[in-house]
């Protein structure tokens, strides 16, 4: 997989209509959150994606039984037999997402074995929000070698307060409390939209949750938790993704199923930039129609209902080729910025101010090089200015695309983009990658 590669050819406006399938952010806390169960549960409007397959693979080293209809977007999650508590290094070190297992463990097992997990290059995001919290419910953590061991003869339930709003920590504190006697408030809590995906998922289970302002969440512990069927909410991030193919390359695209209401600051943006943004009735669907003579706007990620960090990236690919000078300041990640010198090859003219933020100049055009996607939302970036450039751009790092999206490629193509899926070997027989050599 990770020899393969996407070649991007521009191939001018994007136009049509195409629909989302669940978010990778919420469907993988839920697959963890199945673990606070025994029993089967049933989950609809599933991505396959990469990080799914990798924790249907994390369940099942833990003893559960998982199918998964992918025609169907089906997964069945039995977790009658889950004994273990130890997920493997091997696994862990394949995505950021495994160390949501930790809280539900915890709670039913009063114990989890893992290994600080691995997954994209965009910053330390340490996990010790979720062990300095965990320590404060009772838990004793110790390392040996790589293993961290966090064990505990009952989680106490007490209030809690965030630094920073972190979304796996919120999520894993949130599960953890659901079967710990007494009230556990949480402080700073994340509210993102796939974070209240999750509270309702535990409330199907028989939680009893509250979400209070401002941005508490309290959690009184109860018994035991029943086994669910729940339909994953539609993917904001890919809705962004989709409508930027749209505006990068001077199109017009309608996303049918999109939650206008989750991307408020984002939709906001595009206005800004010049673009015709139309909302669905009741919220649903948005369809944005390009201006060809967009105007650059400065932005700061954040916390939701802030801009999203996870748009950032493609949106930067849309700040190049936008009239005027912009400011992108980073607050989330402080490596995400790893995409800067694969769209400066294409002629980009971005600079940084500081080490999380940067400065973008839009230029006339871009043109097609090599890059290399460095993590799952810089694919994205890359694969959007590839659309909008001029001559190929081949695109490596294939596996973080793969990752993120359940073939968001075939839905680009739908729209009328020229990608393709190829091997080195074959691009160098092509001629194509000696010609972006010689470009460079």
């Amino acid at each position: 997989m990770s020899q393969e590669c996407i070649k991007i050819m521009p191939k001018g406006p994007l136009s049509g209509t195409v629909s989302l399938v669940g978010a990778k952010n919420a469907v993988l806390v839920i697959m963890a959150s199945t673990l606070l169960t025994e029993g089967t549960s049933v989950l609809t409007n599933v991505p396959v994606s990469a990080d799914v397959l990798g924790m249907i693979e994390l369940l099942r080293e833990l003893g559960a039984q998982v199918s998964f209809d992918k025609e169907k977007k089906r997964l069945v999650i039995d977790t009658s037999d889950v004994k273990n508590f130890t997920v493997s290094p091997e696994i862990m070190k394949e995505m950021r997402a495994s160390v949501l297992v930790m809280g539900p463990l915890l709670a039913r097992f009063l114990r989890a074995h893992i290994v600080f997990p691995g997954g994209c290059l965009i910053g330390v995001r340490p996990i010790d929000y979720h062990l300095k919290n965990f320590k404060k419910m009772g838990v004793s953590i110790h390392h040996v070698d790589e293993l961290l061991k966090a064990e505990t003869q009952k989680l106490q339930a007490t209030r809690l307060a965030l630094e920073y709003p972190s979304v796996g920590a919120t999520e894993n504190i949130l599960m953890a409390a659901t079967l710990t006697e007494g009230v556990t408030t949480l402080v700073n809590a994340a509210l993102e939209p796939e974070v209240l995906d999750l509270v309702e998922v535990l409330k199907k289970m028989g939680a009893n949750i509250s979400v209070v302002a401002p941005a508490t969440i309290e959690v009184t512990g109860v018994s035991s938790l029943q086994p669910i069927e729940h339909e994953i909410i539609v993917d904001r991030l890919e809705a962004g993704t989709l409508l930027l193919a749209g505006v990068i390359s001077r199109g017009d695209v309608y996303v049918a199923n999109a939650r206008a209401h989750d991307l408020d600051v984002f939709l906001m943006k595009l206005q800004e930039m010049g673009h015709e943004v139309e909302i669905g009735a009741n919220g649903i669907g948005v369809r944005v129609k390009a201006t060809p003579l967009p105007e650059a706007v400065s932005f700061k990620t954040g916390p939701y209902p802030g801009f999203p960090t996870d748009l950032q990236a493609p949106m930067m690919a849309a700040q190049c080729l936008a009239a005027g000078t912009c400011e992108i300041h980073e607050t989330v990640f402080e490596n995400r910025f790893l995409h800067v010198r694969e769209l400066q090859k294409m002629g980009a003219q971005i600079k940084f101010l500081f080490g999380d933020k940067v400065q973008v100049k839009g230029v006339d055009a871009l043109y097609g090089t090599h890059v290399i996607a460095s993590d799952i939302r810089a694919s994205c970036a890359l694969v959007l200015a590839g659309l909008a450039a001029q001559g190929p751009t081949i695109m490596t790092g294939i596996k973080h695309w793969r990752r993120g999206y359940d073939k968001l490629e075939e839905k680009l193509i739908s729209l009328g983009a020229s990608l393709t899926i190829d091997m080195p070997d074959e691009l160098m027989q092509s001629g194509d990658l000696i010609n972006l050599e010689q470009q460079l």
